[in-house]
């Protein structure tokens, strides 16, 4: 089975595999040994798992494709909280994405806001546009792809809206999958929705941030550096605890151990305070790729394992002391 780029609903009945799909095209990204089971599931190595993630910290994103008129003024041009909603905080993690070069976005209805994938007609019908700082990602996934190329494969099970976005639809049913997508289509010919379409002309700016080097501090007491691991979801970094907890593409400890390492490596070498993030990713991964992961440490250490750009950026946006700026050299 081949899902082209576009915008695909993985769509069935509960307990049926729907998330399981999605789950195997989340870790495709990896090559498998032979025998594994998962070594034919082959995914673009830039597709990046998006999910709401309340509690999250985030700074100076530009969510405004997403989200506008804030209560209190907030910015949403370049917006910053220690503690962002479900929304917002999905929202953020989109734009992240795109800022480091996603191409594939993956999302299930189940670990997403609701409030940000879907607002339905009677709703639009009470509450009106004007009062809701939302747009839907189902009034942005079609404007997503055809501005930017970026595809998303979405899990749903709940809303028929997402029918007159699609590009392909596939039905699991007992873990076999079929394509609806013509039968899918049909239905929403049949029963057409009069909900109005909240995305505007246009998808967005995205725009890019840099990182401020004296934001990023490793030391703790009277070490110069002192960063630690705890298992595959935590990094002590100086005094800061990093919470991976919601970043699902990392699967093994020695890649959290190699990218502890190389936020320091970035921060001595390549932040000041003038290249943008998606820059700073780009030279420390072309670094690792000519000369291993050696290079992240003044000794071989033997226990790091290859991650990539995403999580090495997701890593970064979830320091709390992080700050930004969005002029670019």
């Amino acid at each position: 089975m081949g899902i082209p780029r576009g915008v695909t609903l993985i769509v069935g009945g509960g307990f049926h595999g729907k998330s399981t799909l999605l789950n195997a095209l989340e870790m495709g990204i990896y090559n498998h040994k032979p025998g594994d089971g998962r070594e034919l599931v082959v995914t673009d190595p830039n597709a990046v798992k998006i999910r709401a993630e309340d509690g999250r910290r985030v700074v100076g994103v530009n969510i405004s494709p997403f989200i506008n008129n804030l209560p209190y003024n907030q910015d949403t041009a370049a917006f910053s909280s220690d503690n962002a909603s479900g929304s917002t905080s999905q929202a953020a993690n989109i734009i992240e994405a795109l800022e480091m070069g996603a191409t594939t976005l993956l999302i299930d209805e189940d670990t997403a806001a609701t409030n940000f994938m879907i607002r339905d007609q009677r709703m639009q019908a009470l509450i009106a546009k004007e009062k809701e700082p939302i747009t839907p990602y189902l009034d942005k996934v079609r404007q997503l792809y055809n501005e930017y190329g970026v595809s998303t494969i979405l899990v749903i099970g709940g809303s028929g809206d997402y029918f007159d976005v699609a590009d392909h639809v596939i039905a699991l049913d007992s873990y076999v999958p079929h394509d609806v997508t013509a039968e899918a289509k049909a239905i929403a010919a049949q029963q057409r929705q009069e909900r109005q379409q909240e995305g505007g002309h246009a998808f967005g700016v995205l725009t890019p941030r840099v990182p401020l080097p004296q934001s990023i501090d490793p030391s703790k007491g009277r070490r110069d550096v002192s960063v630690k691991t705890r298992g595959l979801r935590t990094v002590q970094f100086g005094t800061e605890t990093i919470d991976l907890s919601a970043v699902t593409q990392l699967v093994d400890d020695s890649q959290t151990r190699a990218l502890a390492a190389a936020l320091v490596y970035a921060q001595e070498r390549y932040m000041d305070g003038k290249r943008p993030l998606a820059d700073i990713l780009a030279l420390v991964m072309d670094d690792i790729a000519q000369q291993g992961l050696d290079v992240l440490s003044p000794y071989p250490l033997g226990d790091l394992a290859a991650f990539r750009r995403f999580e090495l950026g997701a890593a970064l946006n979830r320091l709390r002391t992080l700050q930004t700026s969005s002029k670019t050299k």
